[in-house]
């Protein structure tokens, strides 16, 4: 199960993920994103409540950077050891802005 909350504004957007991004939920979590992704120019994915990501999570924030590498920025907060272990594996640590 995955809940989303989305505030967006001025061209920046904050997306509150909680529970499971995984398999079965990556693609509302993607459809979420792409309703509001057009002329973002900062994105903020908040972590906090975010349990687990799997490998379909993990290609929803590869195709969210590439997009937003093209117009602005995009980082992940509040991300917590669990998650950040999967992002340190995968490399995903790398490429992407974490606070």
């Amino acid at each position: 199960m995955l809940n989303v909350t989305k505030n967006v504004e001025n061209g920046k957007a904050e997306v509150f993920a909680e529970g499971r991004l995984d398999t079965s939920t990556a693609p509302e979590m993607e459809a979420a994103l792409m309703e509001i992704i057009d002329g973002l120019t900062e994105l903020t994915l908040n972590f906090e409540k975010l349990e687990y990501i799997s490998s379909a999570g993990l290609r929803v924030l590869l195709t969210m950077q590439k997009i937003m590498k093209k117009q602005g920025t995009m980082k992940v907060t509040h991300v917590n050891q669990t998650i950040m272990e999967i992002f340190e594996v995968t490399g995903f640590e790398g490429f992407l802005t974490i606070e």
